[in-house]
């Protein structure tokens, strides 16, 4: 009990210096922000039109969730995938994000999916939409880059590659590190090769999709954007793994903002009190994405039953 109170002391120790940290960023350019903001007409259409963008993101990952899980020669519709997805995302707002896994797991185990395919399918997605988001950030970013570091992309985009291969030897590993945080013995499952390359495949899609959107509420905020699509999704992406791997912060917050106003610089996307809104607007933007739907599912939803039909499917 007293280990559990010192990881939280220290995950909270650790989300307020990183907050505190960006806000005084934040509130260096202040002044330039607020004046900025009164002279932003939003385009209220490019908004919607970048929202549903991230929608079809999400549906891309839950029919890659869904193809992933059948791998393993169980049965999940994509109703009942939707509604597990959306709910287990809530997690990720929980510090530690191995809630999210944890929940995916039992509420697909609720439905009839077995408890291998269930954990070993939402571990796929998690270890292949890293590997998948880091190469793709990598791959589309480092032309903007300065120079000297152009060197090492190719490298790295091979030892990501390698690791999406390994994945069905990296999994047991993972089902093991999850057994003792969670504190409950998980089968190691054998992973089935296909749901690998289901599941690169998917979600590189939904990355793409991801830096679209993000485009357009940049031009929906600004009424321009310098740069590409390219960068700007090399952008998105970079610090979107950033936040997702610093498990302390629910949701990444204040680390996907520090990494994207950066990255906005680095990539000649946007600087100053632009670059600030930006990553302000994209905050608010994702977090309403990722929680109304959820929320939506657990307020106007009955409870699932016992096994999984196929409607949907």
């Amino acid at each position: 009990m007293t280990d559990k109170r010192i990881w939280r002391g220290i995950q909270v120790v650790a989300v307020a210096a990183v907050l505190v940290y960006v806000a005084r960023r934040i509130a260096s350019q202040w002044g330039e922000l607020a004046s900025l903001q009164q002279s932003i007409n939003v385009d209220w259409p490019m908004v919607a039109a970048s929202a549903l963008i991230v929608l079809c993101s999400y549906a891309v990952l839950i029919w890659t969730w869904q193809q992933t899980v059948r791998a393993w020669g169980e049965r999940l519709g994509f109703r009942d995938a939707s509604r597990i997805w959306f709910v287990s995302n809530l997690g990720r707002y929980v510090p530690g994000k191995i809630w999210q896994i944890g929940a995916m797991g039992m509420l697909a185990q609720r439905v009839g999916v077995s408890p291998v395919a269930a954990i070993g399918s939402s571990l796929v997605i998690s270890i292949v939409n890293v590997l998948a988001g880091v190469a793709i950030a990598v791959a589309l970013g480092v032309g903007s880059a300065a120079g000297q570091a152009a060197w090492w992309a190719a490298p790295l985009i091979g030892v990501l590659a390698a690791g999406v291969i390994a994945a069905p030897w990296i999994l047991p590993v993972a089902v093991r590190a999850a057994s003792v945080i969670l504190r409950r013995q998980l089968q190691t499952p054998k992973l089935p090769h296909s749901a690998i390359w289901k599941a690169a495949i998917g979600c590189s899609a939904a990355w793409l999709l991801y830096g679209i959107a993000f485009r357009l509420l940049h031009i929906s905020l600004l009424g321009h954007a310098t740069g590409d699509i390219a960068r700007s999704t090399a952008a998105f992406t970079g610090s979107y793994i950033a936040g997702f791997l610093f498990l302390p912060a629910p949701g990444g917050i204040g680390i996907r903002e520090d990494f994207l106003q950066r990255f906005l610089i680095q990539f000649g996307i946007a600087a100053g009190a632009e670059a600030w809104l930006i990553v302000l607007a994209s905050r608010a933007w994702l977090t309403i994405l990722e929680v109304l739907p959820g929320l939506a599912y657990l307020m106007f939803t009955k409870r699932a039953p016992k096994t999984s039909s196929p409607e949907a499917e």
